[in-house]
């Protein structure tokens, strides 16, 4: 089965998918610069707040370095991540077909984690955190942490994840159209001639 060649001019829906994984990375690596940036004076509030808990130092300490190993931690991810959506841009853009692919998987990795985050705010809004009366001092500094961040921190944070979630949605839709379709389908080019050899003119062979 032979496939007609691809198309001389990129589809604006692969441009416009390629467009949009650029603009989810440069948003992914503002927020782990901006996480990061926040940090201190993060840290700074919690310190302050905590000092009217009944919660020791030791306690006050161990939540800081929880807090600054998962901020670390995520800002790495988020960095990897905005990689990885600049890779896959610039194979939706040279026309490879693996790329579409492994577009389409990160698209739905990306929407479900995406959905997860907004889930996980929502909660820690919505449904208080419940200790055991022996876990009291903790509860208090967990429910701190939150109080600590920027007001619109994490209002903010909630929009990003819904807009990640609904641009891996967009790119994914965009990948499946026709033009799209078109664009990735591999080409099959005709085998080269052989050449057959001549035989020897009569006169030439010793």
């Amino acid at each position: 089965m032979s496939y007609p060649d691809k198309p001389a001019r990129r589809p604006a829906a692969v441009g416009l998918a390629a467009a949009v994984l650029v603009l989810m990375a440069v948003g992914a690596v503002a927020s782990a610069v901006a996480a990061l940036l926040v940090l201190g004076g993060t840290v700074e509030r919690f310190r302050s707040a905590a000092a009217g808990t009944s919660a020791d130092a030791a306690e006050v300490d161990d939540v800081v370095l929880l807090l600054r190993g998962a901020t670390i931690a995520s800002a790495v991810v988020t960095v990897l991540v905005g990689v990885v959506l600049v890779g896959l841009a610039a194979g939706l853009l040279a026309g490879r077909p693996g790329a579409r692919v492994a577009t389409w998987a990160v698209c739905g990795l990306g929407a479900l984690f995406g959905c997860c985050a907004v889930g996980a705010l929502v909660g820690q809004r919505a449904v208080p955190l419940r200790l055991s009366t022996g876990d009291r001092s903790a509860a208090e500094l967990l429910g701190l942490v939150g109080e600590a961040y920027p007001g619109t921190w994490l209002g903010a944070n909630a929009a990003l994840s819904v807009g990640q979630a609904l641009g891996y949605l967009v790119v994914a839709v965009l990948l499946v159209s026709p033009s799209a379709s078109a664009w990735f389908r591999r080409r099959h080019p005709a085998p080269a001639p052989t050449a057959t050899p001549h035989p020897r003119p009569a006169e030439d062979r010793p």
